[in-house]
């Protein structure tokens, strides 16, 4: 038996609790993990509160990430005793997740933990440093350089806003932040945000072209701000989308496309190749401080992480919530 949070659903509607599943009712996998750490993300929060059909098929246990140890393994790439981490492959979706101190996966969806953190630390980045990390690594393909002027992140004080700041400040960007939090610019700012910007500036339906302000950008609200972040993009910027805390609409114009060659890049993370988790990780290792982890991560236990998801949904929380699935 193993501890697990568990979604169901019936004629009376969802319910989640924490509960004791037996192994017998795995999935089908080839690796058995023990998770030592998973996370709390949105779309785990979503799941988790019923607010957005996440959740395929019931029961499930939710958690789009987990770092563990491998105990059992038929696959070639893995062995008895090696740490590992999952983001993504549709897990805490149509596959039982992490949010349990037991997991069966696919070993093709498994990559090795970097030996630079702790399983605790590799959740505290979890899906949305993996994602931030994706984002970086789009612009810089693109070709955006740090002498081309400023980067905007948009929802700075998020998951994935808050590490894309980091990384993009260690990659010689100069990064502004936009929040609608400015009790967090303290927080912001010892990530390497140089300016903080009202997010309100940016969330209301906005002229096709406006002022050129930012060289690139990671947009990870949608809707009205990311049309507004590509109205003011530079001449031949381009803008990262990877979110849609505000809206999945973009109610934007062709104009910063055809007339100023902005390009909108669309990064997805769940089905991303395995050949791109291990760039994005890699850069992760070598360019984030573990210690701004700490500043980023809060602890929570299993039984914490379902009010916990409240507080995601309400947007009241800032930063990443590592999931302790052993306490």
């Amino acid at each position: 038996m193993f501890a697990a949070l568990l979604i169901d659903k019936n004629e009376a509607g969802q319910q989640v609790t924490l509960t004791n599943v037996d192994e017998a009712n795995l999935p089908e996998g080839d690796v058995t993990v023990d998770v030592a750490y998973s996370t709390l993300n949105y779309k785990d929060a979503l799941a988790i509160t019923g607010s957005s059909p996440i959740a395929r098929s019931f029961p499930m246990v939710p958690g789009i990430d987990l770092a563990g140890v491998v105990t059992d393994s038929t696959h070639p790439d893995w062995s008895t005793g090696d740490q590992v981490v999952l983001n993504g492959w549709g897990v805490g979706e149509g596959h039982w997740g992490g949010l349990a101190q037991r997991a069966r996966l696919n070993g093709d969806w498994l990559v090795p933990l970097p030996p630079e953190f702790t399983a605790r630390q590799a959740m505290s980045i979890g899906t949305a440093g993996y994602t931030a990390s994706l984002c970086v690594d789009a612009l810089l393909r693109h070709g955006i350089r740090p002498d081309q002027g400023e980067i905007l992140v948009t929802g700075a004080t998020g998951g994935v806003g808050s590490i894309a700041i980091a990384l993009l400040t260690k990659a010689g960007f100069t990064v502004a932040a936009a929040t609608g939090k400015s009790s967090e610019t303290a927080y912001l700012q010892q990530l390497g945000a140089g300016t903080v910007v009202d997010r309100a500036e940016l969330g209301e339906r906005g002229k096709p072209l406006q002022k050129e302000r930012w060289a690139g950008a990671i947009d990870t609200v949608g809707s009205h701000t990311l049309a507004n972040v590509c109205a003011q993009t530079r001449y031949n910027g381009a803008v990262a989308a990877c979110g849609l805390a505000q809206g999945m609409d973009f109610p934007g114009t062709v104009a910063p496309f055809i007339l100023r060659g902005v390009t909108l890049l669309g990064v997805d993370s769940v089905k991303a190749d395995k050949q791109r988790r291990l760039d994005a990780w890699g850069r992760l290792a070598r360019d984030l401080d573990p210690a701004a982890l700490d500043s980023i991560a809060r602890e929570v236990t299993l039984a914490e992480a379902i009010p916990t998801a409240d507080k995601l949904i309400d947007g009241t929380v800032r930063g990443r919530y590592v999931v302790d699935v052993n306490r």
